[in-house]
């Protein structure tokens, strides 16, 4: 009889089976087979599809049980995400906009699951976030991987580090794995928590699954199809605040515009020297392991990034910002920007609270309850504030500067998007005319359809 036992991430099977020859390694150390603990559900199929009788020693779930302390009414789209996904045997991904309760469906797939669960977060903040609402939502305690904490339980949360550095420890106690904010997991690295892992059960959420390296082709394979997807467009009135983005361009100084012309040129030379053309991120990466072993590469970089420094940062940008609080007084803004110093700079004369990655966790937490409060209505951040964290309400989001992502454009967006009694959200787009801002700005806008501008 076969036998299926669980081995520092993999599966150790004492027979060769035909059907799995694509994931079967012959280990002489141990005489065995080996295959990737994440193939441990397709290799049950295939046994039981097979009808081939097998002895199955790979799971060591942490015992427990739950129940939900309070009903949770799902909206809709909630309600038909995890519909699609029990129907998907327990595996997949589901899409949705920030602040429409991914969180919620989480919290019901592990409840339908009611077996030992793992929920992974990409930060600390997050994972306490999680903790708060599992606490809520079921009559257990929590565990914490992350932040110091390292306690196991039969619901457990972790940062993606700690489970990275825990991967083949807990590759075998739990049945249900969800990861928020999926996108990250086929980072270097973190794939492996997904690989040494053996929970058949898999829930991926997130608002944006693409990646702009294109990794994101690997999601399927660790966790799952996407099973439900919705995107703002489909819930912006019923679920989501009515929004208009509105582009204000600015120029550079005098100045700006010289060296912005200066440091574009260096860059562009080499590139025309080399014969060379990026057409894409992989190209770009190319570029930067060459600039290792080439000078005049790592000068050519340099230059385009502080080319890049100029058009995020000009000096106009602080005019047309102040323009715009001026005309929005009383309401609730967040303002983005990509660099620490432009939120430093802001945050000083303009008199606006700040959080960056620096910012402490309970200077963070105080500061959005206190927004949260009307204490003040502007908040000023980098990029800390784009992902997951709960922010209070806010109606006005001002793009100073960021990169071309989607996600990033979307997961921004999502700030100023929860219903406020039909008043229509407004996001800014403060953009450097004729550089390489204004090619971003249309690059991210693509998330969107076309009628969704201004």
């Amino acid at each position: 009889m076969v036998k299926l036992i669980y081995d520092k991430g993999t599966i150790l099977i004492d027979e060769w089976i035909p059907q799995l020859h694509d994931l079967l390694k012959w280990d002489q150390r141990v005489k065995a087979f080996r295959a990737f603990a994440v193939d441990y559900f397709r290799i049950k199929s295939v046994l039981e599809g097979s009808n081939i009788e097998f002895e199955d020693y790979v799971l060591e779930p942490i015992e427990g049980s739950i129940s939900l302390r309070r009903e949770y009414r799902l909206r809709g789209y909630q309600e038909e995400a995890l519909k699609a996904w029990l129907n998907s045997k327990c595996r997949g991904i589901i899409v949705l906009p920030t602040g429409t309760g991914k969180t919620i469906v989480g919290i019901h797939a592990i409840a339908k699951v009611n077996s030992s669960s793992l929920i992974i977060a990409p930060t600390i903040e997050l994972i306490y976030q999680w903790r708060d609402r599992l606490i809520e939502a079921f009559n257990v305690d929590i565990g914490i991987y992350g932040g110091g904490e390292k306690k196991l339980s039969f619901i457990t949360v972790s940062t993606y580090d700690s489970a990275y550095l825990n991967a083949e420890y807990f590759g075998n106690k739990f049945k249900l794995i969800v990861f928020d904010e999926v996108h990250h997991l086929v980072s270097e690295g973190y794939r492996q928590i997904a690989e040494l892992n053996a929970a058949p059960f898999r829930l991926g959420l997130t608002a944006t699954p693409e990646r702009e390296d294109g990794k994101h082709v690997d999601l399927p394979l660790l966790v799952g199809n996407v099973v439900y997807s919705k995107r703002v467009k489909e819930l912006t009135g019923s679920f989501l605040s009515p929004f208009r983005i509105v582009r204000i361009p600015v120029e550079l100084t005098s100045i700006e515009k010289e060296k912005y012309n200066e440091l574009t040129s260096i860059y562009k030379g080499f590139l025309k020297s080399r014969g060379l053309k990026i057409r894409s991120l992989n190209d770009f990466q190319k570029l930067i392991l060459r600039s290792g072993l080439d000078n005049e590469a790592r000068q050519a970089l340099l230059a385009w990034h502080e080319s890049r420094i100029v058009a995020l940062n000009a000096e106009g940008k602080i005019k047309v910002l102040k323009d715009i609080l001026a005309k929005h007084r009383g309401e609730k803004i967040i303002v983005f920007t990509e660099y620490n110093d432009v939120v430093h700079r802001i945050s000083r004369e303009l008199l606006i609270p700040e959080i960056t990655h620096k910012t402490i966790s309970e200077e963070r937490e105080r500061t959005l309850r206190m927004f949260r409060d009307g204490v003040f209505n502007i908040i000023a951040t980098s990029k800390v504030l784009e992902e997951g964290i709960d922010v209070p309400d806010a109606s006005i989001a001002i793009i100073i500067s960021g990169t071309g992502s989607r996600r990033e454009f979307i997961q921004r967006l999502g700030r100023i998007l929860r219903p406020k009694n039909g008043k229509q959200a407004i996001l800014y787009e403060i953009v450097t005319k004729g550089t390489l801002e204004a090619r971003s700005s249309r690059k991210r806008r693509k998330a969107l359809e076309p009628s969704s501008e201004v």
